[in-house]
């Protein structure tokens, strides 16, 4: 369903431009933050059906937004996909053990990337564990 408004956390230019002309092509809209200080601010103010989570960010890591996400009661419930270039099965494990609701590795395939975000959507709110 297309019309959400999805929040990218990424700090390199080039990725976010990729993620954020994908998800506009198919409907969505994007809003964006290149850190993860500004990642939770923007999260707080806007409340977005979806973040994509860059790990590897300047500052806070993605992982630590995460926890700053989770612990805030009107950002808890917002599903939040990774989005990193660590794909060895055991960096997977770990950032979903963290919490993520979903993970994509780097370089990302366009049509997995879109599936991805789709059935993210699709599954709703988070309910928190």
């Amino acid at each position: 369903m297309a019309g959400e408004l999805i929040l990218i956390v990424e700090d390199n230019e080039k990725n976010r431009k990729l993620v954020r002309d994908v998800l506009q092509f198919k409907g969505y809209r994007t809003l964006e933050a290149e850190s993860g200080e500004l990642g939770v601010a923007l999260a707080r103010d806007s409340r977005p059906a979806l973040i994509l989570m860059d790990i590897q960010l300047p500052g806070m890591s993605g992982i630590e937004a995460l926890g700053h996400l989770r612990a805030d009661p009107t950002t808890r419930d917002i599903p939040i996909v990774a989005v990193t270039a660590s794909a060895m099965m055991q960096d997977r494990q770990r950032i979903l053990a963290a919490g993520f609701d979903g993970y994509q590795s780097k370089p990302i395939d366009v049509k997995g990337f879109v599936q991805v975000v789709a059935e993210v959507l699709a599954n709703g709110p988070r309910r928190p564990a």
